[in-house]
């Protein structure tokens, strides 16, 4: 799939319309984000994915079409996992609800544009180097792992080295200032938390792009559908966050569901580099249909289970009182 770079740049500027869209409609004036506000926003946003998957499959051809909806559904359902480390976060931060908005608007953003240096850097080391898929298939099966072991999500937020980073260089208020970043005190400028609480969720939305971007990078090596995959994922995530609210964490499962498919494609990494090396004969480079399904049966079964294991957990409660 050959991308010329007018679609780049008129698809760049077609993102860069949808934000300012949100941030004319719903951050203009700054209000909490009711779950019903949230599930047209959410509608919106899988309808404009849905329709530039229709364009990719109309006008690239069958398998690019196939690979972008892989790609987006892997990158969605990844994203979903985050959302429970964003609550932490806000809560953390006592973010005002009305505030709520911009603070994933823009940290997201940050994130985006600094997941796009990441999948540059990827894809120009998969064009150069076969055993890239190696290091990505192992990255993948390390997470999976490591997601299977994790024992206790419920631990408090802990700020990172980039958290910490400005909070030592810069002066910090103790208080919200609106949705300001930055105000004069006493002649001197300071941050606000506002401005920590947004790179404290680009910096963590950007840690979980250490699975998220080998993961679709085993599905499509074409840079174009890597980034709109990420980037319509990343932009539909703020208003899923205020959509689900409390029930991300009743979603007991997921993180099996996710450490099995993110386990699938690193076989399926593995697996396409030793095809590449022409070590394994052709039927076992897994194809992009087969990973669609895998994707979403999986993804069915354990939100189906969780939601199961939420209603005997609230009937049992309920029982015991």
């Amino acid at each position: 799939m050959s991308v010329p770079l007018w679609l780049w740049v008129a698809t760049v500027g077609g993102l860069l319309a949808l934000i300012a869209l949100d941030l004319v409609i719903v951050d203009r004036k700054p209000h909490e984000v009711k779950p019903g506000e949230a599930a047209r926003w959410v509608i919106f946003y899988i309808g404009c994915a849905v329709a530039f998957g229709i364009g990719i499959f109309v006008f690239a051809g069958h398998d690019p079409g196939v690979e972008f909806f892989t790609g987006y559904i892997t990158e969605y359902s990844l994203s979903v996992d985050n959302l429970f480390i964003f609550m932490i976060i806000m809560a953390s931060f006592k973010v005002p609800a009305i505030h709520q908005h911009r603070v994933l608007l823009v940290g997201i953003l940050l994130a985006l544009v600094m997941r796009s240096a990441f999948i540059a850097v990827g894809a120009a080391l998969i064009n150069q180097f076969v055993w890239v898929f190696f290091l990505f298939g192992a990255i993948l099966i390390w997470t999976a792992v490591s997601m299977v072991r994790k024992k206790d999500e419920d631990e408090e937020y802990q700020e990172n080295a980039v958290t910490r980073l400005v909070r030592k260089v810069f002066p910090v208020t103790d208080d919200f200032h609106g949705s300001k970043s930055f105000v004069k005190k006493d002649g001197k400028r300071w941050l606000t938390p506002m401005f920590v609480v947004i790179v404290a969720i680009g910096s963590a939305d950007l840690l979980f792009a250490v699975d998220s971007i080998p993961a679709i990078f085993g599905i499509t090596q074409e840079a174009f559908l890597v980034f709109t995959a990420n980037a319509f994922a990343l932009m539909g995530l703020r208003q899923l966050y205020f959509l689900l609210g409390g029930l991300v964490t009743k979603l007991v499962y997921l993180s099996y569901g996710l450490a099995v498919i993110l386990g699938f494609i690193g076989a399926k990494l593995f697996l396409h580099a030793l095809h590449e090396y022409h070590v394994v004969p052709d039927w076992l480079d897994i194809s992009n249909w087969v990973s669609l399904g895998v994707i979403v049966v999986v993804l069915a079964v354990t939100t189906v289970a969780s939601l199961a294991k939420a209603k005997r957990t609230e009937a049992a409660e309920l029982a015991a009182r």
